[in-house]
């Protein structure tokens, strides 16, 4: 690609060029762009030199468009409607639009928004489509990559979120975080569980590489204490099952207990030490808010989240 010789030609010369194969008259011409004749006379010589070719001919009276000129027109048009699209895209019709976009979630954070977000977006933009991940498959990477548009996650408020500078984070729902366990675990009858009582028994892990240490651990650390964890799951819904079926605690998002099916027929005891704050948070990169479909999106977004 000769991106100096390209580089020649602007988009008014092919503005020119296109009212030009409409008009066949330098003056008519000059009064459609609101230009003086010799201006669109000045820029037809420019476009000549640089194409090779002399684009119109006289024939008499007439301006007559060379074979080149015509052949050109189609594509001219092309791109001319391309770059009025790309001037006036502030305009966003969802119900006309047929582009995709693409998200990741925790499996925590499907169950909580995505059936009532994909049938609102697919309500209002029909032809949309939607691509869902599973968080872990594709995280922050994706969002500075371009290859990913928003992430919804469980988010502990008190980790840093300086992953990216470029990535801009929202809270959507406030949460706190409960100690869930079965009906027939040792604590089961007690109201409340001392903190002696939650690190007496082992608990269950999340996995998550891209999130540092929650700062419950963290200052349970401070004190020269810790929770056993022998095992660690990538989901709310194995480590809700996995407590079905054993001793072990799992601490999670007191929302997501209340509505989860894997969790139905779990108890919930409130935590005997302050978690800190936690919630379902929205991530993306700063530059994809210049699209109006994203900024569209997002405001779908946090509509169906209230």
């Amino acid at each position: 690609m000769e991106l100096a010789k390209l580089s020649r030609i602007s988009m008014k010369h092919l503005i020119t060029l296109h009212v030009m194969l409409e008009t066949l008259s330098v003056t008519a011409c000059a009064e459609r762009l609101c230009l003086s004749p010799s201006s669109v006379s000045k820029t037809l010589s420019q476009l000549r030199e640089s194409l090779h070719d002399e684009l119109f001919y006289r024939h008499g009276n007439s301006l007559i468009a060379t074979a080149l000129a015509r052949r050109l027109g189609p594509s001219v048009k092309q791109m001319i409607n391309d770059m009025n699209q790309i001037m006036n895209q502030d305009v966003f019709k969802p119900q006309h639009y047929q582009g995709s976009f693409s998200l990741a979630m925790r499996e925590s954070t499907f169950e909580l928004l995505a059936a009532t977000l994909t049938a609102h977006i697919l309500n209002l933009a029909p032809n949309i489509h939607i691509d869902i991940y599973n968080k872990d498959n594709i995280g922050f990477d994706g969002l500075v990559k371009g290859s990913l548009d928003f992430i919804l996650l469980p988010h502990d408020l008190s980790q840093p979120t300086n992953i990216d500078e470029d990535l801009v984070w929202e809270t959507l729902i406030n949460d706190e975080m409960v100690c869930l366990m079965s009906a027939s675990h040792p604590l089961a009858l007690q109201q409340t569980i001392s903190l002696d009582d939650y690190l007496n028994f082992s608990h269950i892990g999340i996995t998550d590489t891209d999130l540092s240490t929650p700062f419950f651990d963290i200052l349970l650390a401070q004190q020269s204490k810790k929770r056993a964890i022998p095992i660690s799951v990538p989901d709310f819904g194995s480590a809700a099952l996995m407590c079905h079926h054993s001793e072990l605690l799992f601490t999670c998002s007191r929302h997501w207990a209340s509505i989860a099916k894997q969790a139905q027929g779990l108890l919930i005891k409130p935590l005997p030490i302050d978690y800190g704050k936690v919630a379902y948070s929205l991530v993306w990169h700063r530059q994809s808010m210049n699209d109006p479909a994203h900024r569209w999106l997002y405001e779908q977004i946090v509509l169906c989240s209230r």
